[in-house]
């Protein structure tokens, strides 16, 4: 999961306070849900807990996104407003990583998720975050990429310019000091 240890507990308390804190700012986006209900399940879970400060510490800004009352799970996502600064100059995955002979990335976007404990938001999702407000301004993240597009070679991006959303495709080996990729993680 996390490439962290297991947090202390002040720290655990400090990540439910910091989620708290901004549900509260944006709680008209979620009439249907009581704080408290958040808080026992992320106290129940202290696994997640540590992915929510992966997130945070890789930039992330995570808050919540939404819930499925048929699941009763809650969704995180990074709400920073450009893409998290910790996630960005990666390729896609590790294939398109691999395939660059010169001047490859650190990392790529599906590996670094996969070791914070995240999925990357695919478009839908991005489509649902960017209605909360204006994301990727100045960078753009890497969308899950459905399976066609990736067997030609090509990966989506997304990122929010003159006032709408746009998906892009771009090679998957290709990476900019200005693209990054969200993530979420489900409680």
């Amino acid at each position: 999961m996390s490439r962290k240890k297991s947090l202390s507990k002040d720290r655990e308390e400090e990540i439910i306070q910091m989620l708290k804190t901004r549900f509260e700012q944006h709680k008209t986006y979620f009439k249907q849900v009581e704080w408290p209900e958040i808080e026992e399940k992320l106290k129940a879970n202290p696994k997640k807990l540590q992915v929510l400060n992966e997130m945070k510490e890789t930039g992330g800004e995570p808050n919540l996104l939404s819930y499925d009352a048929k699941t009763n799970e809650f969704t995180f996502c990074d709400f920073s407003k450009e893409s998290p600064k910790g996630r960005r100059s990666l390729c896609y995955d590790r294939e398109a990583l691999e395939s660059r002979k010169k001047f490859k990335p650190r990392n790529n976007a599906l590996d670094l998720a996969s070791e914070i404990g995240i999925e990357i938001l695919d478009e839908e999702q991005y489509r649902e975050l960017q209605q909360l407000g204006e994301f990727d301004t100045k960078t753009s993240s890497w969308l899950k990429t459905p399976e066609e597009i990736r067997e030609l070679g090509g990966a989506i991006f997304g990122d929010f310019r003159f006032g709408r959303v746009f998906i892009y495709h771009n090679g998957a080996e290709s990476y900019y000091g200005a693209r990054g990729f969200r993530g979420f993680l489900k409680v």
